[in-house]
């Protein structure tokens, strides 16, 4: 929080500012503090080097400024590493983005990587970076520095890094091949109606919008199942917004709809899909019906169909919580979901600084629970499995008509 507060007021005054400006105040803000590790606080709230800040200190509290000293003019100096090549930011990325955990519905990420390592693997790439201006780029991103350590994260498997890594390597050989990799799961339910929904916006003062005291659901209106589909390589989603049940048929009735609508268009070469999801709820690897479901759009669509899915507990680190759900969530804060055509409209319409696109449909069929499937008609299917852990990674291939 402190060092928001001291990056706000230093870019506000910075226009304003020379050289010897920018010193006196990274200076007095770290004299201000009073506590050890003042220096390196201001400096990565700032950008301005730990060398610079002391140099400042001592002027302020000698009372004597450094005479015959010249003002570098605006624009002068040695120019940043991101100045002089901007895609060692999209690098760096590139790198943490296995690691990178966080709650979903916050822009703070954190990684699991040293600084030095971050700047190795950067110095493997012929950049020329230290440790001390990764943290700059990670602070710049959005992302802090936390220690390596255990974190409970629900059922922690023995082998869930290495599902991660074969995750992670799976989707980068698709990627390379051109072939689409898409993230899917279930958002929350929503009741439809005029009820409160979490979150503020900007409207004239003393004049809030009206919600109902109660959230009982509408027994008319119901409640909404938004299935998403996101588009890692494209930067695109998909959502499909059910009125009845959330099941297998409806989880892969929503991937169909998205390649038909979006993913066929993107792709007109592709041969394969890959499918990263969760390991519960209607697209679990244990679920049945999920499996002779995506057999059907293997069949359909001539395509391979490869599923990875996350290992237990892990629900938070697929990337449609991250990329899409989370951006969903803040478009339509404090904005009550009164019916069908609002949330539809309200899902089309996000959109964020990196480009990222959004198409919606209302689906109105009816997907009945309680169907059951027998196991020989599981092993019926023509269903390849990976040799690490073929339950969490299978690939269905599609079968002559």
């Amino acid at each position: 929080m402190l060092e928001e507060i001291i990056s706000k007021k230093y870019n506000l005054l910075k226009p304003f500012l020379d050289e010897k400006s920018r010193r006196l105040f990274a200076a007095a803000e770290a004299l201000s503090i009073g506590k050890s590790g003042n220096i390196n606080l201001v400096s990565r709230a700032t950008g301005i080097s730990e060398e610079t800040i002391k140099k400042g200190c001592i002027e302020l509290e000698s009372g004597e400024s450094t005479s015959g000293e010249k003002i570098r003019a605006p624009g002068g100096g040695r120019k940043t590493i991101v100045e002089k090549d901007p895609t060692i930011l999209s690098d760096l990325e590139t790198l943490i983005e296995p690691t990178t955990r966080g709650d979903p519905e916050s822009p703070l990420c954190w990684t699991t990587k040293s600084l030095r390592k971050l700047a190795a693997e950067l110095q493997k790439l012929g950049y020329k970076v230290s440790h001390s201006r990764v943290a700059d780029m990670l602070h710049m991103l959005g992302y802090s520095l936390q220690a390596n350590k255990k974190t409970i994260e629900g059922t922690d498997h023995p082998d869930r890094d290495d599902q991660f890594k074969h995750i992670n390597e799976k989707c980068k050989t698709f990627q390379s091949e051109k072939q689409p990799v898409i993230s899917v799961d279930s958002k929350k339910k929503e009741n439809i109606g005029n009820f409160k929904n979490s979150g503020r916006e900007l409207r004239p003062k003393k004049d809030p919008i009206l919600v109902n005291v109660y959230d009982f659901k509408d027994k008319e209106l119901g409640k909404v199942n938004p299935y998403g589909v996101y588009d890692i390589t494209n930067n695109s989603g998909w959502v499909n917004v059910g009125i009845d049940n959330d099941t297998a048929s409806f989880a892969v009735e929503s991937i169909r709809r998205w390649w038909n609508m979006m993913g066929c268009k993107v792709y007109p070469e592709a041969k394969k899909l890959m499918i990263t999801a969760d390991c519960g709820g209607s697209n679990g690897y244990r679920v049945r019906l999920w499996k002779v479901e995506l057999q059907k759009f293997a069949d359909e669509t001539g395509l391979e169909i490869s599923v990875c899915h996350f290992p237990p507990g892990t629900s938070k680190w697929n990337k449609i919580e991250h990329r899409l759900f989370s951006q969903i969530t803040l478009n339509w804060r404090g904005k009550p979901l009164t019916s069908y055509e609002v949330v539809v409209n309200l899902i089309a319409a996000t959109t964020t600084s990196k480009g990222l696109e959004v198409k919606c449909m209302l689906d109105e069929n009816e997907y009945p629970k309680g169907i059951k499937i027998d196991k020989k008609h599981v092993e019926e299917l023509d269903i390849v499995r990976d040799e690490f852990h073929g339950e969490w990674n299978y690939t269905f291939k599609p079968r002559n008509k």
